[in-house]
């Protein structure tokens, strides 16, 4: 396809009108940086602050994070210049609402809507609703928002998030303080966290795994089994674009990603049996998940994970 006119001139449209996506935030997030920065600090050391903020300087990002601008954002997810910059943060938050609203999905008119944080609780129920999880872990939480609808559905629960990105967690934790919610977030690597094993009855995650790789995959796996109490639940949102699921002509279109939009793994994710992986974490085949949930018209999400 890449000698067709009309494919070409659909690349071109695409990678530049996401230039002009990150141009557009980038403006207003450089403009107001210390204005920002200042609303955080004054959010987070506040004597009345209800959640948690725990760094880890050494927490090593696995690539593609670590060495891939993703999805182009310049600098990347980790970038910052001290320990108060937000900006990666703020970036991402940005374009997201962009992307949210230009798709209609859940309350897109709201900043910082948690939709997809309840559409994932409330599969959580529809799919296990006997279930009461007292700790909730949100791998790979990014900038926190919807890290809140877990505490938000489950009220008596302690709910934690976790993230690599210095920047992302600082700035989770801030919107979690702005909006009264307490949460407590972990700058840390879902490789191989320190929590003890058994702690958490759900583990979740939003659009993580296809930004891990075929050696991280696995072993996030591993340890979120090994963080899962007797009866706890790993339940991920990610993707709907596996070729059992998405025709030959968006699958070409989807590698575009790979190609020429920093995300190097689309491809591969999409094709993992994950099913398999999943069994080789630890999950019995019969307490396997993986289902397609509609979201809205046209949207979907792939579901997978299992219970211990």
């Amino acid at each position: 396809m890449e000698a067709l006119p009309l494919y070409k001139f659909w690349g071109l449209l695409t990678y530049h009108s996401q230039d002009l996506l990150f141009d557009s935030v980038a403006t207003t997030v450089h403009r107001t940086k210390k204005q920002q920065e200042a609303i955080a600090e004054a959010l987070t050391s506040s004597p009345d602050k209800k959640g948690a903020l725990h760094l880890k300087s050494d927490a090593e990002p696995s690539k593609p994070i670590a060495n891939i601008e993703i999805h182009r954002q310049p600098g990347g997810y980790i970038s910052a210049e001290n320990d108060q910059d937000l900006n990666a943060a703020r970036v991402y938050s940005g374009t997201i609402e962009i992307y949210r609203n230009a798709k209609a999905m859940g309350d897109g008119s709201k900043a910082g809507s948690d939709s997809i944080g309840l559409f994932t609780a409330q599969t959580f129920k529809k799919h296990f609703p006997q279930k009461q999880p007292l700790r909730i872990l949100d791998i790979g939480c990014g900038t926190g928002e919807q890290t809140l609808a877990f505490k938000r559905s489950f009220p008596e629960a302690e709910v934690h998030g976790l993230d690599t990105s210095a920047p992302f967690v600082r700035y989770a934790h801030a919107w979690a303080e702005s909006e009264g919610v307490e949460i407590i977030f972990h700058q840390a690597n879902a490789q191989a966290t320190d929590f003890p094993d058994g702690y958490f009855d759900l583990i979740v995650s939003h659009i993580v795994f296809h930004e891990t790789s075929h050696k991280v995959l696995p072993e996030v796996m591993k340890e979120a089994y090994r963080l899962l109490a007797p009866g706890g639940v790993f339940l991920n949102l990610d993707v709907p674009y596996q070729p059992e699921a998405t025709p030959l002509l968006k699958q070409v279109t989807n590698h575009w990603q790979v190609r020429h939009n920093g995300e190097p793994f689309w491809t591969g994710f999409i094709q993992t049996d994950l099913k398999a992986q999943l069994s080789d974490a630890g999950f019995d085949q019969d307490d396997i998940l993986y289902v397609y949930e509609p979201l809205g018209p046209g949207a979907f999400y792939l579901v997978f994970g299992g219970e211990k």
